[in-house]
This record gives C-alpha cells, sequence and structure tokens, in this order.
C-alpha cells in the first residue's frame, strides 16, 4: 500500500470518530498552548527586569556596607562622606569619573490632609547625573542647598500623586512637611516607565540634599568626622573601566577599614552586569519551571493519544485481520496508525500554537509593560515534542495492530 492509500485510510478512520478525535486532541492543544504561552511570559518578565536594571546605567557600581563573611571580624564600620569624596579623587581612583553619595532616612511627607510614608533619600547634587535620571519640572539641588542643608525636595510622580491627587500636577514652589518640618518642592523627577517593576515602585521617591538628611532629618556623624553614607553611586569612565574601577574602590576600601584577611570586608561592591546575571539566572530558572509544569499537559495528552489508538485497534480488530488477509502486509497497519497518531498529535500542536499565540496576546493587553512575543524556538519545539508525542505514543498501538494474526483478528468479537 502506498503512502497516499495510507494516510486516505488513517484519516478516514478519524473523521469516522470525529469527536473522539477532537477530544484527543484538546490534551495536546492545551500543553502546547501552556508550553508557548508561559515561555513567553517567562521571557517577558526577563526582558523586562533586564530593562529596568539597564536604567541604573550601563558603567555605575554600587557600593554599601554589609557584614563580613569571615568569622574574624564581626563589626561594620559605615562608609563616609569622606570615603566617596576620596574615591572621587582621580589620584586615588583614576578609572572613576564621579561618585554621587545617598543616605536613607525614614520620613513621613505631609501636604494638607494626605501623607505619605515612604524613605527618603538624601543625596549629592550629582546623583540625577550618574544615575541618569533627569527632572521632569523645576530643578535638581545645587551644591548651594547642599552646603546650607536647605529644606528643599524633589519629588516622584507616584509621590506627587498621593500628595497632590495627580501625578501631572506641578507642585514646583509648594511647601510640604518632611517629619514636621516645612519644606519647598523644587522639583518633580521624570517618571520611570514601568512603574511598579523589579525594583519597586521607582516613581515613589523623595530625595532631600544629603546634608539635610544627615544633620537635619538624622544624627549620621561617624567615628571618622564625616557622615555614613547608605549608598555610593559610582561612575566609571565606561564599561571597560568597571573592573579596574571595582579594584581600586575595594583597594581603598580595605585600607580605609583596616581590613587585613579576605572575608573582612565590612562592604559590598555590585553592579549592573551582576545585577542582570544573578537575576537572568533566576528568572531563566523560573521559565524553565513554568515550561515544566506546562509541559505535564502534553504529557497526560499523549497518554490520551495512546489511550484512544488501543481503542481504536480493539475496535478495528476485524478491520484489521480482513485487510491482513486481503494482502495488506503488517508494515501497511503499521503506518495506517501511526498517521492516525501522528495527525492527532500535530493538528492538536498546531491548535496549541494558536492558543498559546492567543495567551501572549491577552497578557500582553493585560500587561503592557511586558513585551510578550511568540519565538521560532518556541514553536518549533512546540512541533517537535507534539511530533515526537504522536510517534512514541502511538507506535505500541500500532505495532500491536501489525502483529496481529489475520485469522485471530478475523475470529474476535
Amino acid at each position: 500500500m502506498s503512502l497516499t492509500e495510507s494516510f486516505r485510510v488513517a484519516l478516514t478512520g478519524l473523521l469516522t470518530n470525529r469527536l473522539r478525535a477532537i477530544l484527543t486532541t484538546l490534551g495536546i492543544i492545551i500543553g502546547v498552548g501552556a508550553v508557548i504561552g508561559l515561555s513567553s511570559l517567562g521571557r517577558g518578565v526577563e526582558s523586562f527586569i533586564a530593562s529596568e536594571f539597564q536604567a541604573l546605567g550601563s558603567n555605575v557600581l554600587f557600593v554599601f556596607s554589609s557584614a563580613p563573611t569571615s568569622g574574624t571580624r564581626t563589626t561594620i564600620q559605615p562608609i563616609s562622606t569622606l570615603e566617596g569624596e576620596a574615591l572621587g579623587d582621580p589620584t586615588v581612583a583614576p578609572d572613576i569619573a564621579q561618585v554621587a553619595m545617598e543616605t536613607v532616612v525614614p520620613g513621613r511627607v505631609v501636604n494638607g490632609g494626605r501623607s505619605v510614608t515612604i524613605v527618603l533619600s538624601g543625596v549629592t547634587p550629582n546623583f540625577a547625573v550618574v544615575r541618569d535620571w533627569p527632572v521632569q519640572t523645576g530643578v535638581f539641588f545645587s551644591d548651594e542647598d547642599l552646603d546650607a542643608a536647605a529644606r528643599v525636595i524633589v519629588l516622584g510622580t507616584t509621590t506627587v500623586e498621593k500628595l497632590f491627587g495627580d501625578k501631572a500636577f506641578d507642585p514646583t514652589g509648594l511647601p510640604v512637611r518632611v517629619n514636621d518640618r516645612v519644606f519647598t518642592v523644587i522639583g518633580v523627577m521624570q517618571e520611570q516607565g514601568g512603574g511598579i517593576g523589579a525594583l519597586g515602585d521607582q516613581n515613589e521617591v523623595a530625595f532631600v540634599p544629603m546634608t539635610t538628611a544627615q544633620t537635619r532629618l538624622d544624627n549620621a556623624r561617624t567615628r571618622d568626622g564625616g557622615y555614613r553614607v547608605d549608598v555610593l553611586h559610582i561612575q566609571t569612565r565606561g564599561e571597560e573601566s568597571m573592573d579596574a574601577a571595582t579594584l581600586q574602590v575595594e583597594s581603598y576600601l580595605s585600607d580605609a577599614h583596616g581590613v587585613t584577611f579576605q572575608g573582612e570586608q565590612d562592604f559590598t561592591i555590585i553592579n549592573q552586569r551582576d545585577l542582570l546575571n544573578s537575576l537572568g539566572a533566576v528568572t531563566g530558572i523560573l521559565t524553565v519551571f513554568l515550561s515544566l509544569i506546562a509541559g505535564i499537559s502534553l504529557l497526560v495528552g499523549g497518554i490520551g493519544i495512546m489511550n484512544i489508538m488501543l481503542v481504536s485497534v480493539t475496535e478495528r480488530t476485524r478491520e484489521i485481520g480482513l485487510r491482513k488477509a486481503v494482502g495488506a502486509r503488517g508494515s501497511d497497519i503499521l503506518t495506517q496508525f501511526l498517521i492516525e497518531s501522528l495527525v492527532l498529535s500535530l493538528v492538536g500542536g498546531a491548535l496549541g500554537v494558536a492558543l498559546g499565540w492567543l495567551i501572549t496576546l491577552i497578557g500582553g493587553a493585560l500587561v503592557p509593560d511586558l513585551d510578550l512575543a511568540i519565538t521560532t524556538d518556541a514553536i518549533a519545539l512546540a512541533t517537535g515534542v507534539s511530533t515526537f508525542i504522536g510517534v512514541f505514543f502511538g507506535l505500541y498501538p500500532a505495532s500491536r495492530a501489525a502483529r496481529m494474526k489475520p485469522i485471530d483478528a478475523l475470529r474476535f468479537e
């Protein structure tokens, strides 16, 4: 029997039991759709997180205090403004372009009957430049504001919305109360895309001059005569200078903090690349995990195909015996039932790709910040898996039908 004839006979057998064939493919449809949809969602989350961290700057180091990993040292010496100023000296760290310092203090900002409890960031005037985060309206702090510990504040758009009812409102020049002290709003930061993202709501922020936070809102003096700094935002001279700048920062702070042995460092240095690698590994594992969970339904669908094909072989035993009696070979019977199994799985796979595309469209509409798209490798994987399922789970029923002896098949009741 030719392959064309085997294909025709297989389709005839499937069309004879249309409803059963449709129900059988449901497991494959749902499985393939779920795999494609969830893998697209996982990759969209990975891309979104990467874009969130890329907004921090591609050549920025973040330095902050942390507990030593060695048991020979248990105390933490806070990073101070004196150390931040020293690292900004080209003779100390030639690969560093500039250093922005940040001190955080708890605060409550009040405007009339509205208030927001927030972590206030006391920063140096170059913070907006280092972080590549310009103001939307008004101005950022000046060196004069820093020297005078001025009571001025710059708000994020979410903070503006909570205090004034509309994030598009321009509060520049208006007074607000910060921890029961009157401050003047001098600017609003440009809205960061994404709103609530990997770093929380980046627009729910409030910035004051660092000296104001250290002296008026907190007592942050350190034992070296400077003031405590929670984070150093260090801009290197280029991406190629990241490693050299990291070594210079580590060398200077190790000397300044009296670090003798490895593991005694009471500070941590991270960069965007480290953050992206760590988060990429986590989100990659999450994507694989979601796809594996969805893949369980593919396994269930494959078992359903095997079950239905075994039922079909049993129902058509006399037909198989009759065909063998008139000259059909075992390979012809095997091919016929394998084709039936493959058709079920491939049709299910094609409809599953359509379902995955629909899931991706709905997901993109519900979460516009995620760039969801079906990739060709996901479609190729789904097609390959559905083909494998058709062959693997259809092989046993087909071989069982091919091994039947004509006389036994014709006697079957």
